[in-house]
């Protein structure tokens, strides 16, 4: 049984036990899920410190043998007009490309490093300028870090392509990269906006010309997820809606989406990527066709709705609100009433993010039927331009469920009930176990993704060492067993020589005329 005190003057009666509880439950609380974001962030960090180190262990298969000997024998500006005039028109890609390949393998062994490293930073300070924005300005810098870490986690590990969704740099390159820019241009509109001086504003709106135009001729994928996106959010940010003040954010988002428009006008109109459209005629859309693309974006869901872990972004994210909702309170309380309150979201705005994930995935299935054809569902690589605004969204939903969640139970000048308590504690418990499974669920494809690569990596080093030998003698023909990995082309994947153009950019290569079978 609580003791109630007598009350002193100007006070009202106060239940000690509920008092001392919630003291200490405001202290043990905060730490409980300190503890439960510090485990989640080193599970996830030490996954991600796996995958960045595995890029020393990647070696040539499939496009990296043709952009080797490009590369070399071209310069980058060679490989630049050489992807514009004969292959795809993609003149931003094969510009990285070329700086990638500049000294071999080295620059596709560090990319690993540069998306863990680049998506690490630019979530984490989008994290805490999105918190401020909505009215919170010390955001909890162990749970952010938590979030920003499962999430490349998920990213990179929880996929059916994860060696080539980080270590594979073309397709990095393609799927990867492009979202880590497009966040970075978000982040310098952010600053742009936040300055004091009209030019940084008019400065922002440039570069999303320009980044914009370089996304366009960089990957087509992205380009339609990066442009619904932000036609979307120029729509939402009008003035009228009263969500903003000025045309700044609107103004940004249509430079944003001209400068995608330009790039992927360049890149269609490009000789390569006419003489690419030659190679498989486009037929006329058909209700049947229309149909098959449905059932192949139907299947792309369904595997990724297999997939439970993508869970652990919408834990994680429940675990950061229940942190927002205590930061900045000695306990259980809240800050005084002269603290700024949380901006509250419109439902439709709220929810607008789904119905674009699917305009956008279905749009990315569409391409990947008509460039693939039936099979081209199965290109998980592809699936991480619409993944990212995915993973975001569940983390934001379960950010905003666990802030709900902690203010309507620790409400200011509200006692710490044992109630609210024990719902509080369960809602940790859960979120928590759910986000530690979540990234112990991607150790199994991590430990396999490690083990095939350093194999690999191994006879890889034993052959090229044997072909380096025989051409140095003069061997114009030389033996290439193939070392295939994340069903990745190798020599030899069909049987016309003529039309293996692996097994052909592997002989320009190594400099011989022909490579042959074992």
């Amino acid at each position: 049984m609580s003791r109630i005190t007598a009350p002193e003057c100007g006070e009202s009666p106060t239940a000690e036990g509920e008092t001392g509880s919630g003291a200490r439950g405001g202290k043990a609380f905060p730490r409980a899920l300190n503890g439960v974001a510090l485990a989640v962030a080193a599970g996830s960090g030490a996954l991600l410190s796996v995958g960045a180190f595995l890029g020393l262990y990647v070696r040539p298969t499939s496009d990296d043998w043709c952009a080797l000997w490009k590369t070399r024998d071209m310069g980058v500006l060679g490989i630049s007009a050489d992807f514009y005039r004969t292959q795809n028109g993609r003149v931003t890609n094969a510009f990285l490309t070329g700086l990638v390949y500049l000294d071999g393998m080295r620059g596709a062994k560090l990319m690993p490093v540069l998306l863990v490293v680049g998506f690490g930073v630019v979530l984490t300070l989008l994290g805490r300028a999105a918190l401020r924005a909505l009215g919170h300005p010390r955001p909890p810098v162990v749970l952010l870090l938590a979030a920003v870490a499962l999430f490349e986690a998920l990213l990179f590990f929880a996929g059916t392509r994860a060696y080539q969704v980080l270590l594979w740099a073309p397709a990095t390159l393609s799927h990867t990269l492009p979202s880590l820019i497009g966040l970075t241009a978000v982040l310098g509109a952010v600053v742009a906006a936040r300055s004091p001086r009209p030019r940084a504003r008019r400065a922002g709106v440039a570069m999303a010309v320009v980044t914009g135009l370089a996304i366009g001729m960089l990957s087509e994928p992205f380009t339609m997820v990066a442009g619904i996106f932000a036609a979307a959010a120029g729509l939402a940010c009008l003035p009228r809606f009263g969500r903003t003040k000025d045309r700044y954010v609107t103004l940004w988002c249509a430079a944003a989406c001209a400068g995608l428009a330009g790039g992927l006008v360049l890149l269609y109109t490009s000789p390569g990527a006419r003489w690419r459209r030659a190679q498989t005629p486009q037929e006329p859309m058909t209700l049947e066709g229309a149909g098959e693309t449905f059932h192949d974006w139907w299947r792309i869901w369904q595997t990724i709705g297999g997939q439970w872990a993508y869970l652990g972004a919408a834990a994680v994210g429940v675990l950061l609100g229940l942190g927002v909702a205590f930061a900045g309170r000695p306990g259980v309380r809240a800050p005084s009433a002269g603290a700024d309150r949380p901006r509250r979201v419109p439902w439709a705005l709220a929810l607008l993010p789904v119905p674009l994930i699917a305009l956008a995935s279905l749009g990315v299935t569409y391409g990947l039927r008509s460039g693939y054809g039936p099979t081209g569902w199965t290109y998980g690589r592809t699936w991480t331009n619409f993944v990212v605004p995915l993973l975001l969204t569940l983390c934001a939903y379960g950010a905003a469920a666990g802030h709900r969640l902690g203010r309507l139970l620790l409400a200011p000048g509200r006692s710490a009930s044992r109630a609210a308590t024990l719902t509080v504690a369960g809602a940790l418990t859960v979120a928590g176990a759910l986000a530690l499974g979540s990234a112990t669920a991607l150790v199994r494809p991590v430990y396999t993704m490690t083990g095939q690569t350093v194999y690999r990596s191994i006879a890889w080093d034993h052959q090229n060492a044997r072909i380096r030998a025989e051409a140095a003698k003069g061997a114009t023909e030389v033996t290439y067993r193939p070392l295939p990995i994340a069903s990745l082309a190798e020599p030899f994947f069909t049987e016309a020589y003529a039309r293996d153009w692996v097994a052909q950019c592997a002989a320009r290569y190594y400099g011989v005329d022909r490579v042959r079978r074992p």
